[in-house]
């Protein structure tokens, strides 16, 4: 193999293994602490728990709870044909909903949340 075959070679794995890499590089992990699906927006954590009579949001940052004592979120529910808008007001630490909601494997939901000192937020969820 002669040198320019190697560097391309090196240069690919290299550029490979980057792609591939974690690209989390702020220090914490994003982890379910309460058994729903994270996602991350803005360096906050949205942690959805989705219940068929239960909507649950949890924010974190930093791993930190967020205050959401004044905060509130609107969430659109996409379940096939069908869609559903849900507000959720703050309860104790999360921000939540009780109701009937049609939430199961393939649901897709929209969360827009407004938190005081925080911007507003728009997480997207796909529900397995």
């Amino acid at each position: 193999m002669n040198i320019s075959k190697l560097i391309a070679a090196t240069v690919f794995c290299a550029s490979f293994s980057a792609i591939a890499a974690d690209k989390h590089d702020h220090g914490h992990e994003h982890l379910s602490l309460h058994g729903g699906m994270v996602v991350e927006v803005k360096d906050i954590d949205l942690e959805l728990v989705a219940q068929p009579d239960l909507i649950q949001l949890h924010l974190r940052d930093h791993g930190k709870p967020v205050d959401v004592a004044n905060g509130s979120a609107k969430l659109t529910i996409l379940s096939g044909a069908d869609k559903q808008e849900v507000e959720l007001v703050p309860a104790n630490d999360r921000l939540e909903a009780r109701g009937a909601f049609k939430v199961g494997a393939g649901s897709k939901l929209v969360a827009v949340v407004t938190v005081p000192g925080k911007p507003t937020l728009t997480a997207r969820f796909a529900l397995k």
